[in-house]
């Protein structure tokens, strides 16, 4: 991501740099992305949760419009809604501050519109390898089941954002309802594979570091290690 390129992205941390009035969002060490376009000032928001105003806030603050939002899986610390007792301002809170077309991958729509209260007609479905134009900024949809039917990584300029798929240390839990280890150990040793190793992974948590290529996550993260999941058997 040279000083050259037109793309514009932004990593940031829940407690830190939004939503810092509010503890349970500091605990969860969300990371949210803006992703976009230097040259057009258009921008898209992942997994936009806890603090919406303060993420509006954020892009326009760097002269960036947010023009869609793209959630990695129906969660909501990724997207909104009801958890563990408290509610989580996500996609219904944007549409309503911000409205723009609210991206979700097919498999996981039901569950989104569950945890959402969403209709049918306020989601855009998605499917594995979508092609998504913010300017002149190609952002493409890698469907990776695993932590949910629907889980799923984006793949832009060289990096991977990559939601609870995969974190610098581990991966995204497989035991909440829609989690299927079998999946899980094909998205990461076979989905995800291909990856060149100086592909730069951008986490959905803030769970051992905040990125890693993946040349040192296949040395370092045992889950990128096919005999893993053979140990679990």
């Amino acid at each position: 991501m040279s000083a050259e390129s037109p793309l514009y992205f932004r990593q940031l941390l829940a407690g830190r740099d939004f939503g810092r009035n509010n503890p349970v969002c500091g605990q969860m060490e969300n990371f949210i992305y803006l992703v976009g376009d230097k040259a057009t000032r258009e921008c898209v928001v992942i997994d936009p949760a806890w603090a919406i105003d303060d993420l509006v806030n954020a892009a326009e603050a760097d002269g960036m419009r947010i023009v869609g939002a793209l959630g990695t899986h129906y969660h909501p610390d990724h997207i909104g809604g009801s958890m563990m007792g408290f509610n989580v301002e996500g996609f219904a809170r944007l549409l309503s501050r911000h409205p723009c077309p609210l991206h979700v991958h097919r498999a996981d729509a039901e569950f989104v519109r569950k945890v959402t209260g969403l209709s049918p007609t306020d989601l855009q479905l998605r499917e594995g390898h979508d092609k998504i134009q913010v300017g002149s900024v190609e952002i493409e949809w890698l469907h990776t089941p695993g932590h949910t039917p629907g889980s799923s990584c984006f793949r832009v300029a060289g990096a991977l954002v990559a939601g609870d798929t995969l974190f610098c240390q581990g991966c995204g839990r497989v035991d909440l309802p829609g989690g299927d280890k079998d999946e899980m150990m094909r998205t990461l040793t076979q989905r995800l594979s291909t990856l060149p190793d100086d592909t730069m992974m951008y986490p959905g948590h803030n769970y051992g570091g905040s990125k890693a290529d993946f040349g040192w996550l296949r040395k370092n993260n045992p889950m990128m290690d096919p005999g893993f999941f053979a140990r679990m058997r």
